[in-house]
């Protein structure tokens, strides 16, 4: 479960003059992480809406890692203090980790989506095996639209990580798909690694991400994780 004074530190932590407040996922998060997850990613990130995944597909595989989220104490969820309303998530979790059960019953739709990312992670490792509690995996950030371009995004990411700094992590890794998050990560210090074309790829034969040409492609992104970098206990300076 997470940890009861990292959970009580981010609980208190707004950003000023948003009224956004973020914390740890709880269990009680996920139908709303998982709704806006589905929503933000089916409408705006470039290969899940060029493989055709619906907000109910998407969210099915949200679903399959919400139990780990609970338990790992990585995920971050953002909230208009005002309505209590979810505007905000950060999917993260222990690089080591394995595939949760009933990834393979997904959508086929899902197919080259993973299979671009994967090929990614598998350049990136090299073969060489994650140790747990060395790396977070950045994996799914999405902010609900009515709430873009409040630096959300951002503010997710830095809780992210100064959470991950806290719990010993050394490294941070995520998975670009598109320009604006490529954007989002850089500013936060991240380091491109392993890229893909969206325009080259195939899968099956088939140019599958044709149409989101105009983004380039993922991007594996790294960053080294200091001490410096946990900003102490938020909320209690």
């Amino acid at each position: 479960m997470a940890d009861d004074a990292d959970s009580n530190a981010l609980d208190q932590v707004a950003s000023p003059g948003q009224d956004i407040k973020y914390s740890l996922y709880q269990a009680s998060d996920a139908t709303e992480m998982t709704s806006l997850l589905g929503e933000a990613f089916t409408q705006f990130d470039p290969p899940a809406v060029a493989a055709g995944l619906t907000p109910s597909e998407f969210e099915e595989f949200v679903r399959l890692f919400c139990p780990q989220a609970a338990n790992q104490g990585l995920t971050i969820v953002a909230r208009a203090v005002e309505t209590g309303e979810m505007c905000g998530a950060l999917l993260t979790e222990d690089s080591a980790s394995a595939p949760p059960d009933g990834i393979d019953l997904l959508s086929a739709k899902c197919n080259p989506v993973f299979d671009i990312l994967g090929q990614l992670d598998e350049e990136y490792r090299s073969g060489q095996a994650v140790h747990p509690g060395a790396s977070i995996h950045l994996f799914l950030l999405g902010v609900a639209q009515p709430f873009a371009g409040k630096g959300i995004a951002q503010q997710l990411v830095s809780e992210c990580l100064a959470n991950g700094t806290r719990k010993g992590f050394s490294m941070a890794v995520t998975e670009a798909t598109n320009k604006t998050s490529q954007h989002v990560f850089r500013k936060q210090g991240f380091v491109d690694r392993v890229r893909r074309s969206y325009g080259d790829y195939r899968f099956d034969g088939q140019a599958t991400f044709a149409s989101i040409a105009d983004q380039g492609g993922p991007i594996l992104m790294d960053k080294r994780l200091h001490r410096s970098d946990g900003g102490g206990d938020l909320g209690r300076s």
